[in-house]
């Protein structure tokens, strides 16, 4: 019912003939000859207006839980540190925020906690699978930025090494790492989850579950992109105020059971490597 101004049912013609009975009101309709439905003569009774009040009230207690301890940046609140070791805390949100800046693009300034060290090894991810790897610079912009000063020499060595003409032929790309013309190259690492191994004063071991896209998207492309599944084990530092990554290893899998979601075009595939940005990841 709505409310009414009127304070009752319209005009008199509305009633029976004489018998005293008042007819059954329809559905508002166009041409409807009983007119609108009948109002309420006092407006809201007593108990609609405790109801209503009752449901602000909870409403309001909700939104003030879900909010509490998003503002600051401590994880004094957070449970960080789980009492059984054996048992593994559950990838969630804990509304701690992650970061305090960008290094060269890639998320910095983790706090030196569990929570910090898996926020990183999943930045990291990130980092060490996006398609800027394939060019030299902005690769070795990328292991300066994220690895421990020790460790940079090495792997600039050995990743050097691994991105060779043969290697970007095989992923169907031209010798300077190029994509051929008309073609869309992806490589992407997506964090799923994070688990701490082992955690100390300035060291950390974190295994990052991750899924991978990794193709030409484009007409005719004879390397379609196609989805891995693996795992990165990251040993890290805390290094000048932040973690750093000391060595990193990768194992297949745990792969799940394919979907049956038919797969997209070239075309749909391209527009969304191109379409959606990706994200600063935090445990």
């Amino acid at each position: 019912m709505s409310l009414s101004d009127d304070g009752g049912y319209g005009g008199d013609g509305h009633r029976g003939p004489e018998t005293g009975q008042t007819r059954t009101r329809l559905p508002d309709n166009d041409g409807d000859i009983y007119g609108s439905g009948r109002r309420s003569r006092t407006g809201l009774s007593s108990r609609n207006l405790v109801t209503i009040v009752g449901v602000i009230v909870l409403l309001l207690a909700a939104i003030a839980f879900a909010n509490r301890g998003g503002s600051g940046n401590s994880e004094t609140a957070s449970n960080d540190s789980p009492k059984d070791p054996a048992r593994t805390q559950p990838t969630a949100p804990t509304g701690t925020k992650a970061v305090s800046g960008k290094t060269g693009g890639i998320a910095s300034g983790f706090a030196k906690t569990e929570q910090g060290a898996q926020s990183a090894a999943a930045n990291y991810a990130v980092a060490l699978g996006s398609s800027d790897m394939f060019h030299q610079d902005q690769r070795h912009k990328i292991v300066d930025t994220i690895m421990a000063p020790s460790a940079v020499a090495s792997l600039q060595n050995k990743l050097d090494e691994a991105y060779s003409p043969d290697f970007f032929k095989a992923v169907g790309l031209k010798a300077d790492g190029s994509a051929p013309t008309g073609m869309t190259f992806v490589s992407r690492t997506v964090p799923v989850g994070t688990k701490v191994k082992d955690f100390a004063k300035d060291q950390a071991t974190v295994e990052v579950w991750c899924t991978g896209l990794l193709g030409l998207a484009g007409e005719g492309s004879v390397k379609p992109v196609t989805t891995s599944w693996f795992t990165l084990t990251m040993k890290l530092a805390w290094t000048g105020n932040d973690w750093k990554t000391l060595t990193r290893s990768q194992k297949d899998g745990p792969a799940p059971v394919s979907g049956d979601v038919p797969a997209s075009g070239a075309k749909d595939i391209a527009g969304a490597v191109q379409g959606y940005g990706g994200f600063t990841y935090a445990r």
